[in-house]
């Protein structure tokens, strides 16, 4: 690279990454062939439009390569073309869930998203985000006692608001959601029901956590996290969605078929976006086709197993979890017990080569900004090809430094050597 600074940057980057214990479940490392697609010179060219629609000439292959992520996302979740419309263009998650409000939610509505301090998203309909500008939020909240889902307290709630979409899917829940009961919720409230599987996509296409797509009516993700993916956004739709009751100039029309993923992609271009990001859609073609792998179904079964263990060490040393552990690959620790603030320990823990991010935990008496709480994840260290016994250790690690006010820098990366990244 002629950029020298730049370059020098790149490797102390890598270098980083190379030597950090990394517990953050949202982030990931990606193959080389996802890399070589990120860097490739797709980049160089614009696409507006969709396959064999573009506004721009030259797209011959920037078509097959879109058509060929699009196709490999539905073989990855195990779903049809008939049943569902997919569109891999969005730019990324945020992005593409503002797309899905504004093809199916008409502004000013209401709709009704899990509570940011409680595990939801900003985009979810968080006071800061545009989505609660545009529309309006009604979010629900988790059990105070459980720090779980109630159903039957979410089911009223929303029998009460009547929103147009419910969503579930969250950043910052550790249990399994059942999409069944949001099913019949969303049903009784007359309500669009959409899954932000980002967190979990990975663990999805593994088998290890249930599939959403049987009760949703749009799906989204991201193609990082768990997918090891680009950082991108992948929408999945209905193709076919009944309106039951809708009336047209003055006629009630018993029952009226919606193609979900016509409204989706118009949102998406022209509605929010222009041309797509056909390096980053390539990359997305590569993740789907890692995650068909038997391999892959491997690695995620290992994401749930690393995430028990190191649940149940860190609860065995003296660290409290909210809901009383983890069924995924995402663990949230309250350290009010510890008598430190999220931030503190985050900071604490980076000194010493752990990367965690502090978080909120529900119902948290402290502020957004220095939380009681830190997020952990195992995807990052499974890739790498840590098991039970490496998670054994970095708990043992994390309580030296949070506890015990140890240096453990010198055996992070230790640990870290045994397991290279590979570039």
């Amino acid at each position: 690279m002629k950029d020298k600074a730049i370059e020098k940057l790149i490797k102390a980057e890598t270098k980083r990454q190379n030597e950090t214990i990394n517990l953050i479940p949202s982030e990931n490392y990606v193959s080389k062939d996802v890399l070589e697609a990120l860097g490739s010179v797709l980049t160089n060219k614009y696409a507006e439009g969709y396959p064999k629609k573009r506004y721009y000439g030259g797209n011959e292959f920037i078509d097959e390569i879109e058509n060929a992520a699009k196709a490999r996302s539905l073989q990855a979740f195990g779903l049809k073309d008939a049943d569902w419309g997919v569109n891999v263009q969005p730019y990324s998650g945020s992005p593409a869930n503002l797309a899905i409000l504004a093809a199916l939610v008409p502004l000013g509505e209401k709709i009704m998203g899990l509570q940011l301090d409680m595990g939801g998203h900003l985009t979810h309909g968080h006071k800061v985000s545009f989505t609660s500008k545009a529309w309006k939020s009604v979010p629900y909240v988790l059990n105070k006692k459980t720090e779980e889902l109630d159903y039957e307290a979410i089911g009223k709630f929303a029998r009460q608001e009547k929103p147009k979409l419910i969503i579930t899917g969250y950043t910052a829940y550790p249990k399994v959601i059942d999409f069944k009961k949001f099913r019949e919720i969303a049903d009784q409230a007359g309500a669009y029901l959409m899954v932000d599987m980002s967190h979990f996509a990975g663990l999805v296409a593994g088998g290890v956590y249930p599939t959403p797509f049987k009760y949703a009516d749009v799906v989204v993700t991201t193609a990082h996290k768990t997918l090891r993916g680009p950082r991108a956004g992948v929408i999945f739709s209905k193709r076919k969605y009944y309106v039951q009751g809708l009336k047209i100039d003055d006629r009630s029309v018993e029952r009226k078929e919606i193609d979900l993923s016509k409204l989706i992609d118009k949102a998406i271009f022209p509605g929010l976006q222009g041309g797509p990001h056909a390096n980053q859609i390539g990359g997305i073609a590569v993740t789907m086709q890692e995650a068909m792998q038997s391999s892959f179904k491997k690695y995620a079964k290992q994401v749930v197993a690393n995430a028990g263990v190191l649940a149940k060490e860190l609860e065995k040393l003296g660290f409290r979890l909210v809901a009383g552990g983890t069924e995924t690959h995402l663990i949230l620790v309250d350290l009010t017990n510890k008598r430190m603030s999220g931030g503190e320990a985050s900071d604490k823990l980076e000194k010493n080569g752990i990367i965690v991010n502090k978080n909120t935990i529900p119902y948290d008496p402290r502020p957004p900004m220095d939380p009681s709480g830190i997020r952990l994840g195992t995807p990052a260290l499974t890739t790498r090809g840590m098991k039970e016994k490496e998670m054994k250790q970095v708990a043992k690690l994390m309580k030296e430094v949070l506890v015990d006010n140890k240096n453990i820098s010198a055996e992070v990366k230790k640990l870290c050597k045994k397991f290279p990244l590979g570039y």
